[in-house]
């Protein structure tokens, strides 16, 4: 199933030469989008004066690093190929590397930023579920991933980003509502007085 999904996209691939360039693109640069979609969820909290969202804002973006550095003992354990390492007569658009596939790097960083932005701001949560999908996607499109590659790094760093608020949600609030009180406040919340949630 995994291998003719992805056979299935790498022919829509063929026929769709003028995607080439904007799938490559994304592909390689998103991740820009994905920065700038945090700090946009961290602008989001601070003006909420919620320093319960304040707290879920640090912690979108920590575990977003924490899921990459889960993942990475993952990818050296199953260790599998790249699909044009393996499959014949595909279209590859990806810079080839002698990196494992699964699970995919990016599909994590972009699962982990999504959940992390759902808890933060439901606005940007499903802006970044989009991007993520769209990520995952072009990581197949340009041969780079296989399906399951990019779906499960989207579900590892999503489990990932729940679990590390569900852990953090309370002592993090708390020192965040302590620090609103010092002069760190405009780095944390700026509108009205820090409000707990």
């Amino acid at each position: 199933m995994n291998e003719w999904l992805f056979e299935q996209i790498n022919a829509f691939a063929k026929a769709t030469p003028w995607l080439h360039v904007p799938a490559r693109s994304y592909a390689g640069y998103a991740v820009v989008l994905f920065a700038a979609l945090l700090l946009a969820g961290w602008s989001a909290a601070r003006r909420s004066g919620d320093v319960s969202r304040a707290a879920a804002a640090v912690t979108a973006g920590g575990a977003t690093l924490l899921a990459l550095a889960v993942n990475q003992p993952i990818v050296h354990a199953v260790h599998e190929a790249r699909p044009y390492t393996t499959l014949t007569n595909i279209l590859v658009l990806a810079n080839r590397s002698p990196d494992a596939s699964f699970p995919s790097d990016h599909a994590t960083m972009a699962g982990a930023v999504a959940v992390g932005l759902l808890i933060v701001s439901r606005r940007l949560g499903i802006v970044a579920v989009v991007a993520a999908v769209l990520m995952a996607f072009t990581w197949v499109y340009i041969a780079a991933h296989y399906p399951a590659d990019v779906a499960a790094g989207l579900l590892l760093g999503g489990v990932v980003a729940v679990l590390t608020w569900l852990f953090v949600r309370r002592p993090l609030t708390r020192v965040v509502g302590a620090l609103a009180g010092t002069r760190l406040r405009p780095v944390l919340v700026t509108a009205g007085h820090p409000q707990l949630s």
